[in-house]
């Protein structure tokens, strides 16, 4: 395992985050394909194991089951100390009132939550899992500082927006003397390449780092376009991603692995980590294979040749994610 600054931050982490959204309760929320918990464990052991240190799940996986899952495995498989733990705010957890968002009373209260479930007394790195529209920026960036002055978090990120709003909320954040965001989850790969154009840069410019999720591209990266999965076959949110113009970037990605003798996966995460922006991609697992993949990438050089092969067929899409 390889492992780099987040940002211009002193936090050491792994070169390839686990993304914890397959792990929980299929039974509870909406993924009926997530893990139940002791398959999720076998995954998380083996990314101990592999020297992966960076884990990462929100408050609305498996409506808080992910947390409660990848809580209790870390506890048993490793050291707190050495392990970066990031969730996420701002989904819907009740109905009603203050159910969700980015309001203080809601930051506050779904912290509180996410810290039971995960049986922790700190989260490392803790962000907000999109913008909120109806909550003044003010109000969400004092609330993050306070939770950081309070030895709750350690590290504040933010998830996908637009560029303008993500360099509003920093600059509310340090005119105020409050805490920056260090991070910026975003929508990043092969298929979807439009971060290119303003967030990226702007996260370079500023020392922040690009810790992407979907590097796989919900899967369609490590596998033939026709080919389906349990998942593919009931995510609501991937089926709005990625269109059928797309199919001929898949059908790339197979070439090149094919020359290389490796995966799909590995390609399409050899890419994504060779820009020099992207601290560590947030990569999914369903099986042990996933994880393998995740690692060896590490290990994946591509050549200018191969780059410019797996770009070609790109064209401008309309920003997804958000």
């Amino acid at each position: 395992m390889e492992y780099t600054r987040l940002g211009t931050t002193g936090l050491e982490v792994s070169r390839i985050a686990l993304g914890c959204m397959s792990f929980g309760d299929p039974d509870r929320g909406s993924h009926s394909w997530s893990l139940p918990e002791e398959p999720s464990r076998e995954l998380i052991k083996q990314a101990v194991d592999a020297g992966i240190t960076f884990f990462d799940t929100a408050n609305v996986y498996s409506a808080g089951s992910s947390e409660e899952i990848v809580g209790r495995a870390l506890a048993d498989f490793t050291d707190r100390d050495t392990v970066v733990l990031a969730t996420k705010v701002n989904g819907r957890m009740h109905e009603g009132p203050n159910g969700a968002g980015l309001s203080r009373k809601a930051i506050m209260a779904e912290l509180d939550a996410s810290l039971r479930r995960l049986g922790t007394d700190w989260v490392d790195l803790y962000q907000i899992h999109r913008w909120d529209p109806h909550t003044p920026i003010e109000e969400t960036m004092e609330a993050l500082h306070d939770v950081v002055r309070a030895g709750k978090v350690r590290y504040l990120g933010a998830s996908s927006m637009w560029a303008w709003q993500f360099a509003k909320a920093q600059e509310v954040a340090l005119t105020n003397g409050w805490t920056p965001f260090a991070s910026m989850q975003d929508h990043y790969n092969l298929l979807n390449r439009e971060e290119e154009r303003e967030m990226l840069p702007l996260c370079a410019d500023q020392g922040v780092g690009v810790i992407p999720w979907s590097p796989l591209a919900r899967g369609r990266l490590a596998r033939p376009w026709d080919t389906d999965t349990e998942r593919s076959a009931t995510d609501e949110f991937g089926k709005q991603l990625y269109p059928e113009s797309d199919r001929s970037i898949v059908e790339t990605v197979g070439v090149v692995a094919d020359r290389h003798g490796v995966s799909r996966a590995q390609i399409a995460l050899a890419w994504v980590l060779r820009n020099p922006v992207v601290t560590a991609p947030i990569v999914g697992a369903t099986t042990g294979q996933h994880l393998d993949d995740a690692v060896a990438a590490l290990e994946v050089r591509l050549s200018d040749q191969d780059v410019a092969e797996l770009e070609a067929p790109y064209t401008p899409h309309e920003p997804a994610g958000f």
